[in-house]
């Protein structure tokens, strides 16, 4: 047995050959990762990625940055159990939180095969602003691409799983999601006329 990096050894044996484990972000998005503890980031294998859950931050006006602080801050509070895969920020500015070959805890009993989005809004409506629509958009459609997910049927809300008012705003406004789902689909399709790919 491996004394020197066995830690590293052992994390690296249980998340190979995961759905997330040679997937590397596009671009757009920060890799911000919160320290391994149990309270944000259990370093628990996500063995199964067949569904996106959008959420809202619930605190308006805070920026990406300051959720993801929030988060890694639970190793030391202990005030709940939460994270998420990525956080969406006000400007557009996407960080991603937890390693897709790790659950989240954002989404109840869906953490164990969901990828997680919190997504930050300025007010109390819960609406995202265009910034960050638009790249709220970008990210999942390339999960959709990534994981063959069908955005019409694998893209869910908080309140699909558990029937918390989450996001908010979506949750009051039906056709607003159900329109937002059909961007995604849209740009998936764009995609892949860009990259020469037909159905």
């Amino acid at each position: 047995m491996l004394v020197f990096g066995g830690v590293k050894l052992r994390y690296a044996l249980a998340h190979r050959n995961l759905p997330g484990s040679n997937v590397s972000v596009p671009d757009f998005v920060t890799v911000d990762y919160i320290p391994t503890n149990e309270y944000s980031r259990p370093g628990t294998p996500l063995r199964e990625i067949s569904g996106v859950v959008v959420h809202y931050v619930g605190n308006p006006g805070t920026t990406a940055a300051a959720n993801r602080s929030f988060f890694a801050n639970l190793a030391l509070t202990h005030e709940t159990y939460a994270s998420a895969h990525f956080v969406v920020g006000l400007e557009g500015e996407i960080l991603q939180c937890v390693p897709l070959t790790e659950i989240a805890y954002c989404s109840n009993s869906a953490n164990d095969y969901t990828v997680s989005i919190e997504v930050c809004h300025p007010d109390d409506t819960g609406k995202f602003d265009d910034a960050t629509m638009e790249s709220l958009e970008a990210l999942v459609a390339w999960l959709c691409e990534t994981f063959d997910l069908d955005p019409d049927a694998d893209v869910i809300r908080h309140y699909d799983v558990t029937g918390k008012i989450c996001p908010k705003y979506y949750v009051e406004n039906e056709d607003a999601w159900l329109a937002f789902r059909e961007d995604v689909s849209a740009r998936i399709e764009e995609d892949k006329t860009a990259n020469g790919e037909t159905n």
